[in-house]
């Protein structure tokens, strides 16, 4: 049973464990945020700058727009959109007029939003006149429940030199909105002085966001995340930072509608009168240009982030004296990565954790003092953290064994959307109360610093003995040629299953092979570990937010073999 007293006297991070987070609801931090700092800037878009007021204006606009065509609390409005200013005033609009924010992903297909967009009920769907966007949302319309759609214009948000040449010579990437009663206008939905009834909102018991996500198995599924539990999230994030009271300005190039970047990037830094730079997709070159041009202090991302913008030519010629702090997420940091980063940069690089069902995070690891390298860190402010048996999630495991990590704190989850039964077997009941399990094994040390072994669906069972991918692709980093892995299970009419590794290799290494590879990583392994084959390929699958993605690598896999 883990002793949560013991860490917590030991807690690194600069706000004491036991903070004090009372319910509060999204208008309030946004609306307490944009009367304090009105003037600040809020975003910088390319290079226009948009201050609180200003974007508050916009936000109370877009709530009046709204409330005009009919719309109100516990109305389901959903965002299809990049990181751009529309995604901001869109968001907190829709969330002064009580109604509830579902996120959706540009990546998505077709089917794939139709069934989000009927399974969440949403009624009007915003997005921007991009041709990789508006066709897609345009089929979506008419496929679905769905009864409006709210199209902006990149070009408009941009600064007016910028705006010309986007018009000239990218007119390619811009689709005509239609002539259809069925869709507005950004510019005419906020054609109106802001003036709107606000509803009361219960912080505790009103959904603000559906977030949709895989949750520890199956189809998406859309997590209901409170007021109380966005707003909880945003403070826990805010206080790890001992600098929050200097400059602030984060790079976001994290897409907003992932529950990271919702968190880390937008509700914090707008709890704190920050600035977000604002990228529409990352792109390396792009990222590296904002942290010069801005004088950026942080810059949360993915692993494959940092190893791209390392890898990339500007990345000698940046300028990274500004950047104080970097935080990983999404996916097991490479200390390799890690270490190179930061003597590079000269910038902090920590590594947190949490879910979708958790707002964004429960974990991190300090932002200045000792960090334990391989490990998640501790939990934030308020959260509490216990593990429990792989097969009998009621029973927890003995101090410092490995067991699913099951969480409890005021950022987790009220459910899933329409989900009871899949809600009911996400939580376990310990001592009377509901804990969230993530599904994922971990261990937690005597100061409260966890790591996590791996993911309890991504264990393979060889011949009876569970093997964790995690620990034999931490080992395959360890080679100066191996630059990405996954390690997956493959069927064995013996065995039952065996460890593949496929792996990309560093520009320099094109002379290494597989063989090569399986001849140096086998003899490291325990006999129940070792891996069949070691596969060199271009590129490996990657999620939205560019996290190596073993589900996709999986499906290719097996596609490839039928």
């Amino acid at each position: 049973m883990t002793d949560e007293r013991a860490w917590q006297s030991r807690y690194r991070h600069p706000t004491p464990w036991e903070v004090d987070l009372p319910p509060m609801s999204m208008p309030d931090l946004f609306a307490a945020s944009t009367e304090r700092h009105a003037a600040r800037p809020m975003i910088d878009f390319l290079g226009r700058h948009y201050s609180y007021a200003e974007v508050a204006d916009g936000a109370r606009r877009v709530a009046a727009g709204l409330a005009a065509l009919g719309y109100g609390k516990g109305d389901r409005i959903g965002l299809f959109l990049p990181n751009v200013p529309h995604y901001v005033a869109a968001y907190y609009g829709a969330l002064l007029l009580g109604a509830t924010v579902v996120n959706f992903s540009p990546l998505y297909t077709v089917d794939e939003l139709v069934h989000q967009v009927e399974d969440s009920g949403t009624r009007v769907l915003f997005t921007i006149s991009a041709s990789a966007l508006l066709p897609t949302a345009l089929k979506v319309l008419d496929q679905s429940g769905l009864e409006r759609l709210v199209v902006g214009s990149v070009a408009g948000a941009l600064p007016p030199a910028k705006s010309l040449v986007y018009r000239l010579f990218r007119g390619k990437e811009v689709a005509k909105r239609p002539d259809d009663a069925r869709v507005t206008a950004f510019s005419a939905l906020i054609d109106n002085d802001g003036a709107f009834a606000a509803p009361a909102i219960d912080p505790v018991g009103d959904v603000a966001l559906i977030q949709y996500t895989g949750g520890t198995t199956g189809a998406p599924k859309g997590a209901m995340l409170t007021h109380a539990n966005l707003t909880a999230n945003a403070r826990q994030v805010a206080s790890l930072d001992p600098h929050r009271d200097q400059v602030d300005r984060i790079v976001g190039a994290l897409p907003l509608f992932h529950v990271f970047a919702n968190t880390c990037v937008l509700n914090r830094t707008v709890l704190n009168g920050g600035e977000m730079v604002l990228l529409p997709r990352f792109e390396a070159g792009q990222v590296l240009d904002a942290i010069g041009r801005t004088k950026a202090t942080a810059l949360p991302g993915v692993p494959t982030m940092y190893q791209a913008l390392l890898d990339h030519a500007k990345f000698a010629a940046t300028d990274f004296s500004s950047l104080r702090m970097c935080v990983s997420g999404g996916a097991p940091l490479p200390a390799e990565l890690r270490d190179k980063w930061q003597a590079a940069t000269g910038a902090r690089l920590v590594e947190g954790y949490g879910l979708s069902e958790s707002s964004g995070v429960l974990t991190c690891n300090p932002y200045e003092g000792e960090q334990r390298p391989g490990t998640i860190g501790q939990p934030v402010p308020g959260t509490r953290l216990r593990f429990v048996d792989k097969e009998d999630a009621t029973k927890e495991v003995a101090a410092g064994e490995p067991g699913e990590i099951v969480a409890r704190g005021p950022q987790v989850m009220a459910g899933y959307w329409n989900r009871p039964e899949a809600a009911a077997d996400a939580f376990v009941t310990l001592d009377g109360e509901p804990w969230l399990r993530t599904g994922d094994v971990g261990v937690i040390d005597g100061e409260g610093f966890v790591q996590v072994v791996d993911r309890l669906k991504d264990m393979i069972s060889v011949g009876g003995f569970k093997v964790f991918p995690s620990q034999i692709e931490e080992i395959l980093y360890h080679h100066p040629a191996i630059k990405e892995a996954l390690v997956v299970g493959m069927p064995d009419t013996y065995r039952g299953e065996v460890p593949r590794a496929y792996v990309t290799l560093n520009d320099d290494a094109s002379a290494v092979d597989g063989a090569a590879l399986l001849a140096w990583l086998n003899p490291r392994l325990g006999k129940h570990e070792r891996v069949d084959a070691v596969v060199v390929r271009g590129a490996l699958p990657k999620t939205m937010i560019g996290k190596l993605s073993r589900k996709d690598l999986l499906a290719e896999v097996r596609a490839e073999a039928e």
